[in-house]
């Protein structure tokens, strides 16, 4: 093939997204522009006045455009869709999500095109979540002739729901320990600007503040904790529905003076400065980016023992892993950390370590452009196929 496969990359979200959002980025800027050329399209919601991902994808080299929709699901998209696949000549469309993996079956149905979707999880808590949109999805993605499963858990879940284990590639999220690296100089800048106390210990959360990540255990984690350590400093980085709520759970606790909400950040790497422990309470995880960045930026880690979370950390050896939905459980594993600063400092360097190597963005990029170049060799054979005369 001497021209570039072309990849649609599809995925729709609202606000200012997640994890998934780093890796559809970054890994667009990535891929070799001599072998693929990629186009990162996000489905838009006119009235998502928090839209953020634009932002983002100024700051980086990559094909960024958007289709603008009325409403969920509306109509217009379908057609949208359909003109840019077919003005962009696109041999794979790539999708990330619920809505987009119905949207490329069909598109699939109806122009010669090959599909293949990341599977993040599935981490809503709504009803018709629960009991429509992903029962519904589980059963389109057994349909798909590619698949990427960011955990061994969510491949579990699809091969349970009829997908064919051989079209399954486990491929975890990775990061790019070159833009991640802890400069130990810059701890003492970063906590004077975030006007941290000198005695003070931080413990540093990142996430989504929705039910599946647990802030409210860590919270009663911390309000125990701080009976034997009263100079902890809970920081949560991120936002979502229920800020007001742990807010309210913060000072009931008595932690109104000793927990920040910062709100969503951009500059997560700095922040990272300013941590003495990374936790993470979720109840439920695809590959956890925020443990990534901890792992890269070599803050000592306590984490629950779920979904692709255990296939990053290795226990007691590159972080300290629980049983999830324990406040009594995250208190003592911070105490651990907390005790013997020697050994979560040696963890720390082997998470760094691994990161660079089996976790590095490079490694997860090579693993995706051979799917891509697999698909992209079936789509043009099948065209190929279709334009050579039958002999007579």
């Amino acid at each position: 093939m001497t021209d570039p496969i072309r990849v649609l990359e599809l995925r729709s979200v609202y606000g200012t997204g997640g994890g998934p959002e780093k890796t559809i980025l970054l890994g667009a800027a990535r891929t070799d522009p001599s072998q693929f050329a990629v186009t990162v399209c996000y489905l838009r919601d006119a009235r998502d006045t928090a839209f953020g991902i634009d932002l983002k994808a100024a700051d980086l080299p990559i094909d960024y455009l958007e289709v603008i929709e009325r409403h969920s699901f509306h109509p217009s998209i379908w057609f949208e869709l359909r003109r840019l696949v077919r003005q962009r000549r696109i041999d794979i469309l790539h999708a990330h999500d619920y809505k987009t993996d119905l949207l490329a079956y069909w598109l699939a149905r109806v122009g010669s095109v090959e599909v293949m979707s990341t599977v993040h999880g599935w981490t809503g808590h709504s009803r018709r979540e629960h009991w429509l949109y992903y029962p519904g999805d589980k059963q389109i993605l057994k349909l798909f002739p590619k698949l990427i499963a960011v955990s061994h858990d969510i491949r579990n879940e699809l091969v349970r729901h009829g997908a064919r284990p051989e079209r399954i590639a486990v491929i975890p999220n990775g990061i790019d320990h070159l833009a991640f690296r802890r400069n130990r100089l810059q701890e003492r800048t970063v906590r004077e600007a975030l006007g941290i106390p000198a005695q003070a210990v931080v413990i540093g959360a990142v996430g989504r503040l929705e039910k599946q990540k647990r802030f409210d255990l860590l919270l009663e984690a911390i309000a125990e904790l701080r009976q034997v350590h009263p100079h902890l400093l809970l920081m949560v980085i991120g936002d979502g529905s229920l800020r007001k709520t742990l807010a309210d759970d913060a000072a009931r606790l008595g932690l109104a003076n000793s927990c920040r909400f910062l709100g969503h950040r951009t500059d997560i790497a700095d922040l990272h400065h300013a941590f003495d422990v990374f936790v993470q309470a979720s109840s439920y995880e695809g590959t956890p980016n925020a443990v990534l960045e901890a792992m890269a930026l070599e803050t000592p880690i306590v984490a629950t023992d779920v979904g692709g979370t255990r296939e990053l950390v290795r226990h007691q050896i590159d972080g300290l892993l629980i049983q999830p939905n324990s406040p009594n459980e995250l208190a003592q594993a911070i105490a651990t950390v907390l005790a013997d600063p020697t050994s979560a400092a040696a963890r720390a360097r082997a998470a760094r370590s691994r990161v660079e190597s089996d976790l590095s963005f490079a490694a997860r990029m090579a693993s995706v452009e051979a799917i891509y170049q697999d698909l992209g060799r079936t789509r043009r054979e099948a065209t190929r196929a279709a334009t050579v005369p039958a002999r007579v």
